[in-house]
């Protein structure tokens, strides 16, 4: 996994400059760590081929290549597009251990990785991924 340090992301922007650049939505889920509803986002099933990039820089995150359905809600991925795209924080909020998954390019909240559930998937990892924290870059 990857030890990306917040300092170390290229792209860094004033809590001004986000809101600007970015809806509501997207600043809640992408700056505070927020959580989009299960089955409201617009990537959860769909099996379009292409890159999702982050919606906040363009940073390429993940490819249609690992994405699984695993029936939580939310789209999932087995892996990230390649090391380093991603980087990962250790998450107690809501009473739970969990992974949070963040842009290694800008740091946003992307959403969080889970290990060990049993997928059919090469790693055993779901990256479950809030719609709204990417945005499809479609090839035939």
């Amino acid at each position: 996994m990857s030890t990306i340090e917040p300092s170390d992301v290229p792209v860094q922007k004033t809590d001004d400059e986000w809101r600007s650049e970015l809806t509501s939505e997207e600043y809640r889920v992408l700056r505070q760590a927020g959580t989009e509803r299960p089955y409201t986002g617009e990537y959860y099933d769909t099996n379009t081929k292409g890159v999702y990039q982050c919606r906040a820089c363009g940073h390429e995150l993940f490819t249609s290549n690992e994405k699984f359905d695993s029936h939580c809600g939310w789209p999932s991925f087995w892996a990230p597009l390649a090391e380093n795209t991603v980087r990962y924080l250790h998450d107690n909020s809501m009473g739970m251990q969990r992974t949070e998954v963040r842009c290694a390019n800008c740091d946003s909240h992307l959403g969080h990785l889970f290990e060990g559930e049993g997928y059919g998937t090469p790693t055993d990892q779901r990256f479950c991924i809030n719609s709204v924290s990417m945005k499809l870059l479609e090839q035939s």
